[in-house]
């Protein structure tokens, strides 16, 4: 199967949720997130860099959990697209 190739919005999208679990995750380590969310570091790694822009639904949610963060603001963060007003349902 071959893959679609992402639009130029999708990879934004993307980077802006890598920077969103970056910023969720503060100071605890890689490790310590993808062991309590059950993915590998280096997932974890791919999606906070945006090498993994679409991440599995499954894994979004796993890592929320782990973060506690609910899905609800991880989808108006990102839905927010470029403002700033993403960025502050995270850290309300």
């Amino acid at each position: 199967m071959v893959r679609t190739p992402l639009t130029p919005l999708e990879r934004r999208r993307g980077e802006r949720f890598g920077a969103l679990l970056r910023r969720a995750r503060g100071d605890r380590s890689m490790v310590e997130i993808s062991a309590l969310a059950g993915v590998s570091a280096e997932t974890l790694r791919k999606i906070e860099t945006g090498r993994a822009p679409t991440p599995a639904f499954f894994t979004v949610v796993a890592l929320a959990a782990a973060l506690e963060v609910s899905l609800d603001d991880l989808v108006a963060a990102c839905a927010a697209g470029e403002g700033e007003a993403g960025e502050e349902a995270l850290s309300a």
